[in-house]
């Protein structure tokens, strides 16, 4: 998609304005100006014109959890301002109700992320309970149908570090995913262009188990929307292989295997017995495997610049290089403006929930290759992109 010139960066200043205030009406246009019709556009360069993954703005800025850096992760109106403040992309992270509907929560315990504890009549639910191996205390979405779900209210899940988030406590209900697609088509009607997602199915072995599988119900709603094929504007993701393998074999929409610390296994690895580690899933070999099923991989950006015991990056990886080699994309996660998620030579004072030099991260991160980055600060991705981008005079000089 055609990435406005002078328009595109008085955008982008007014978005970092806004970020600050609570504005969230930038205007249609803020995320890219007008294309060759709804949904496909020239490409900046480097896609092959078909409206696919590939014509997307490269580096990619992909909104986490919507801009969960300024509201309540997971919210209407966290999505909203990331598509306000211009995300190439914005995502969703997918847990099921006992009933059986896609909810977008980033886990299924819910005690962090909404008021259920203010509930005297959800009192009895709360529970441990086993998920991927892990003790979790907390209530959970598979034990609520959708109706008693959206008594709820979202709030802000790192309140001592986003102090200013909880001024939005309460103010959205937890969506369901059928409702962001709905948005998101609303949305692309009204400013001429697709909206594009990324979504992730949440715990898919724990909760196919449980008779509630993620995957076929995922491909039915995306179906339903027109989000199914090959040029569909949506990316869907998993740290379990095998429910990247189950999608492919259901819709042909792009897939994206996401991969942990090098030291640890995915779940369904675990319950296969397989013993491959997320190391050797980004050697050549393994890299040669999700190619066959997945266009690209996720790594937490520790898998591209190691950290050392200081917090310090270290030198690179050849990660980028061998997925590139095999086809694959790279969008790791997840860059953030505070001093407590940034490397050591990135953080400015000792206040850890004050911004750090984020700035001077996402241009390392850009400079190693990677085709896109998740981000809690869209506005912040896609004013250091713009020296990344082909033909793009950057925004910040």
């Amino acid at each position: 998609m055609t990435q406005g010139g002078a328009a595109r960066r008085t955008v982008l200043g007014a978005a970092v304005l806004a970020a600050g205030t609570g504005i969230t009406g930038l205007g249609a246009g803020s995320a890219a100006a007008a294309d060759d019709g709804y949904g496909y556009g020239s490409g900046d360069g480097r896609g092959n014109g078909d409206g696919g993954y590939r014509d997307l703005p490269h580096p990619t800025v992909i909104g986490h959890r919507g801009a969960s850096g300024y509201r309540p992760e997971h919210t209407i109106g966290s999505y909203q301002l990331a598509l306000d403040l211009g995300a190439d992309v914005i995502e969703q992270d997918l847990v099921p109700t006992r009933d059986g509907h896609l909810v977008c929560r980033h886990e299924n315990e819910i005690g962090g992320t909404t008021d259920v504890a203010e509930h005297p009549e959800f009192a009895s639910r709360r529970t441990t309970k086993s998920v991927d191996g892990v003790a979790v205390t907390g209530w959970f979405t598979e034990d609520f149908t959708l109706a008693e779900l959206k008594t709820l209210r979202a709030k802000e899940r790192i309140p001592a570090v986003r102090q200013r988030n909880t001024l939005y406590d309460g103010q959205w209900a937890v969506p369901t995913l059928e409702e962001v697609l709905r948005w998101a088509d609303r949305e692309g009607k009204r400013r001429g262009r697709r909206v594009w997602l990324h979504v992730e199915t949440k715990h898919p072995s724990y909760f196919r188990g449980l008779g509630l599988g993620l995957e076929e119900p995922l491909a039915k709603l995306l179906r339903r929307y027109g989000r199914d094929g090959r040029s569909a504007a949506l990316f869907l993701q998993s740290f379990e292989p095998s429910s990247i393998q189950r999608l492919s074999r259901l819709v042909s929409a792009p897939r994206v295997v996401l991969l942990s610390a090098a030291g640890t296994r995915p779940w369904d690895f675990e319950l296969a017995k397989d013993p491959r580690t997320v190391a050797d899933l980004v050697k050549p070999e393994g890299l040669k495997w999700i190619a066959g099923f997945a266009q690209g991989i996720g790594p937490t950006m520790d898998l591209i610049l190691p950290r050392d015991a200081a917090g310090k990056l270290g030198a690179p990886t050849t990660l980028v290089a061998d997925a590139h080699a095999r086809g694959l994309l790279l969008h790791p996660y997840t860059a953030r403006n505070e001093n407590s998620f940034l490397p050591a030579e990135y953080r400015k004072g000792t206040d850890p929930t004050a911004y750090g030099d984020a700035f001077g991260a996402f241009r390392t991160y850009f400079e190693q290759g990677i085709d896109g980055i998740f981000t809690d600060n869209p506005d912040t991705g896609l004013l250091a992109a713009e020296a990344f981008r082909p033909g793009r005079r950057p925004v910040n000089r």
